[in-house]
Order: C-alpha cells, then structure tokens, then sequence
C-alpha cells in the first residue's frame, strides 16, 4: 500500500508521463518561437515563446527528475531547424549549424539554470536568463561561427510599428523586451501556483508596463516621425540570372551587364543619382591593380558617361595579390605550386563617369565564405555550392564610398544582418544604405524574404532610407520609418524607381552601438561570479562534499 502511494506522489517527477510532460513543454517552446519568426509567423508570439521552457525549468530547480541541458535542446533544434530550413538548399552544412546553434543556446540556457538553482531558487531568480541570454547574442556577431540571424530582436522586422525605439537601442532592445514579458509571465504563473497575492499584483503591473509603453511610445514616433534629407533619385535592377545555373557560367557573362543595362535605361532621368545592382553580379573576375582590363567595367564606364550625374553600384569577385611576406594570411590562395598568392573578395563597387571605388565584404558567411581558422584543413574549400573556394579577404572595416555630395553605406549581403557594423557606414557619414544581395541560392523559400525585413530594421535603427538589390529578389525601397515603398516580384526580372530621402544625422545607436549588449556581459560575467562563489560558500559549508538539493514532496 505504501509502495503503491510513494509510486503515485512521485508521479510527473521520475515517472513516464512526468518526462511525457516535460517533453512536451519544450517542444511548444520550440513551436512558440517558430510561429512568431518572420515572415508568416505572428511576432508577438515571442513575449511567451519561453514560457513553457522556464515553467518546465523551475520544476527541474525544484528537485523534479530531468536534463534541462537536452530538454532546451530540443526546442532550439525546433526553432532552428523551423525556421532557417532553408539554408539546406545552399550547403549541407546547415545541418551541423542547425546542432551548433541550438546546443549554443541549450548552453546558455542550461548556465542560466545552474546560476539560478545556486544563488537564488526564486521565481525572480529568472530574471538571470535575461543577461545570459544578450551576451549569448552579442557573441553570434564576433566570433567565427557568426549567426545572428535568429536574435530575437529581429522578430519584430513584420511589426515594426512596434519598434521605432530602435533608433536608441537597436536590435538588443527587442531582444531586452522578449525576455522580460517571457520572465514575467513566467513568474506571474509561478506565484499564483503558490497562492502569493503580492507578488502577482506586482508582477502584474509591471506586465502591464512593460509590454504596452514601448508600443504606445514606438506607435506615437512612428505617426509622427518626418523624413529628413534631400532628394535623391534612385533605381534597383533585380537582373534575375539563376546563380546555380547561369550567372557563375562564362557564356553569361555579358549577358548580365546586358540585362542590367537593358533594365535600368527606360527608368533613368536627368535625376537619377545611383543604379543599384545585387551582389557578385561581375564574375569575370577583377584584378583590383588593373580595373581598365575588365571588359564588364568597361561596359558600365561607357553606361554612366551617357549620364554623367549617375553612378552605378554594383557587386562582383575582385582579386589582388598578397603583399611580399603575408603569404602565411589564412585567407592567402596560391597558385599553383608557384610561390604567387592571391586574395579574393566578394566586392561591391561604383562605377562613376570619372572614378571607381570599392570595399570587400567583411562579415562574411560561415562556412560559405569564410572557414575558421583552426579548421585550417579546410581553408581551400567551401561547405556550400561548388562554386565558392576558400576562405575570402575581407576589410578589417565598414568603408563608405562617396559620390558627389553623397557618402554611401553598401551591406553585401549577410553584412544586413548585423546591426551595430551597418550602423558604422551611417557614423562615418553615409546618407544612403545599399544592400546588394544573392539570395536565389536558397529557391523560393522563407529565407529571402526573412533576409528582406530585416533591411526594414537596419533603416529604423539608423533613420536611413534603404535601396535594395537582390539578383533574384526580393528587391526594394524602404524609408526612414521603415516601410516599404516598393518591392519586387521574386524570381521576375525588373527594375524600379523611387526618390529617397538622403540623411546625414547619426541616430543614438548608430553612435553607440550594442550598449545593451556589453552591459549584458558585464553582468553575465557577475552572475558567473555569484555561481562560483555561492558553489564554494556551500561547498565549505557541507565540510568538502556537494550539497544535495532536496526535492519538492506533494502534499
């Protein structure tokens, strides 16, 4: 009879259903922030995205039976293979990025549980996630395995009514407000189960705060924001040549300088300041000491001298060798077995009537573009199309390119994807932003549309109209707001017109950058702290041996 009642008080703690249960929990977590991710997800989906999560964390802290190491990891494998599926059409290495991320994040959340449990076992002790978590995210933008694209500020990119405060905190903000609606609600369930009438009420009306001020002030700046700047004329080709196919294939090489001449000309005007084209549209291959030899620059040169005021923004593979001595570089490609060696880059360049500028790519695409270091074994190959090579040479910095009275902020494609490094084109006085992109490796999925909203935050943060060029789309203007003013058909050839506002002033966060962020890991580093220190205290306190925590009993 005694064994029967023990078998029936511990059940949801060590029993089949309990584990049933807690499986369940993270998988619903993993749906929740699936379902609020761009395009077709609902954004405020996030503010409970890591209810369930927590829920089933405070149960484990509580002395319930379970790994909340591998429980989180199967709902960030669910969101992360959800949602960025589509990066299976350009490598088979998303998989590995799919088990990276989310046993990342599973750490994180995983540290965040173990600080919790030893330093304060509170509904409010949730409250740690929130630094853990930032920091986590400040990281996906510095180290080699960069991947920012599921930081879930960015979820708000279909709501950006929403987050015009971005403009002083960037994307860490949004980040910052996910996790404390999660938190509180989270807590607000915890103390009702507990019957704690105070607390609820508190938490409650700090609910309440924190989840509609930033809406109704973002909604207010949002009606009543003006555009600022002068006039400028600009126009997109989307040249619509199949990456897989065509546009890497030597026979089609003049025919996309064609097509982009051939669609930008009926749209141009004795106004128009810049042609915008996508990315790597050039691939015959530049040579950056001797630029008068390539045949598509020619081409172009010959274009824009028709129209003097105009210059065309395009993207194409540059070359350049390695200076004597630099041979070691990890980015350096010999030739051969000579003892010649060469850079590549992926490059965006202007063309004007009199003067040619370019920058490299600098953040560059894991895998695809850019091999680690410590994976030197590999660093003449790629983990994606048989197209790309080896490691690329980028810029150490964000170089602007100037035309007349204008200084311009070109994103190469993934580079739109990282706030604070867009922000510095925007510092160093860039009154337009560009983005020339590729995105037709991924076919007609989710991902070229997730790449396109999030063009709509890099306006917002930096008040800076947005003219994008995707080579097979989705191309595009997007104003200082944030709207977007026009768009392209996916996989259409086309060309569109639209007069932005050029605008000088530097926002707040373009001035500070990820401030949110490195407080994040300032206090991170105090949580770890706490735990070590907390880890001792009790260490010592039990005479040398571990401290057991002691299970919840039901009543």
């Amino acid at each position: 009879m005694n064994k029967t009642k023990k078998r029936h008080d511990t059940a949801g703690h060590g029993t089949r259903d309990g584990r049933g249960r807690r499986i369940v929990l993270a998988i619903i977590s993993g749906g929740l922030l699936t379902a609020a991710w761009p395009t077709w997800g609902v954004a405020p989906l996030a503010f409970i995205g890591f209810v369930p999560l927590l829920l089933l964390e405070n149960r484990i802290a509580q002395g319930e039976k379970g790994s909340v190491l591998w429980l989180s990891f199967l709902a960030f494998f669910i969101w992360n293979v959800a949602t960025t599926w589509w990066v299976w059409n350009a490598t088979p290495a998303a998989t590995l990025a799919w088990i990276l991320n989310a046993l990342f994040m599973a750490t994180v959340f995983f540290m965040f549980h173990l600080t919790k449990k030893k330093v304060c076992n509170k509904p409010w002790g949730n409250f740690v996630l929130i630094p853990y978590w930032m920091a986590f995210e400040y990281l996906t933008y510095l180290w080699s395995i960069k991947w920012p694209w599921l930081n879930l500020g960015n979820a708000f990119s279909t709501q950006h009514e929403w987050i015009q405060w971005y403009e002083y905190t960037g994307v860490a903000g949004g980040t910052l407000w996910i996790l404390l609606v999660n938190v509180l609600i989270t807590n607000i369930i915890l103390h009702f189960k507990s019957k704690e009438t105070k607390p609820i009420l508190i938490n409650l009306g700090a609910e309440a705060v924190i989840l509609l001020v930033p809406i109704f002030v973002s909604t207010h700046i949002y009606k009543h924001y003006e555009e600022q700047g002068a006039d400028t004329e600009v126009i997109v080709v989307q040249q619509n040549c199949d990456p897989w196919n065509e546009q890497f294939d030597k026979q089609f090489y003049d025919q996309v300088i064609q097509n982009n001449i051939n669609l930008s000309l009926p749209l141009i005007t004795p106004k128009t300041r810049f042609v915008v084209s996508s990315e790597s549209a050039i691939q015959e291959g530049i040579w950056l000491h001797e630029t008068d030899k390539a045949n598509a620059l020619q081409q172009l040169r010959e274009y824009v001298q028709r129209f003097p005021q105009m210059a065309f923004v395009i993207g194409g593979t540059t070359y350049e060798w390695v200076p004597q001595g630099m041979e070691d570089d990890f980015p350096a490609r010999q030739i051969g077995n000579t003892d010649r060696y060469y850079y590549c880059h992926n490059s965006a360049l202007l063309i004007g009537s009199d003067n040619l500028q370019h920058r490299n790519k600098s953040q560059l695409t894991p895998a695809v573009e850019a091999i680690p270091e410590w994976m030197g074994f590999l660093r003449n190959f790629s983990l994606t199309m048989g197209i790309a090579r080896g490691t690329l040479k980028g810029d150490p910095e964000a170089k602007v390119m100037a035309y007349g009275d204008h200084k311009i902020g070109a994103a190469i494609c993934y580079e739109s994807a990282f706030g604070a490094y867009v922000s510095t084109f925007c510092k160093k006085g860039a009154d337009l932003l560009f983005v020339i992109t590729n995105d037709g490796w991924w076919g007609h999925t989710p991902g070229y549309r997730q790449h396109f909203e999030f063009s709509k935050l890099r306006a917002i943060e930096n008040r800076r109209c947005v003219a994008r060029s995707a080579n097979t789309g989705r191309s595009g203007f997007i104003n200082q707001r944030g709207d977007v003013l026009q768009q392209t058909h996916y996989w259409v050839p086309d060309a569109i017109r639209e007069t932005l506002k050029a605008n000088d002033k530097v926002t707040f966060y373009a001035k500070h950058g990820d401030y949110l962020s490195r407080i994040a890991v300032y206090l991170t580093f105090v949580g770890l702290i706490a735990w070590v220190a907390f880890s001792i205290i009790r260490w010592n306190q039990a005479g040398g041996k571990p401290v057991k925590t002691k299970k919840s009993k039901k009543k």
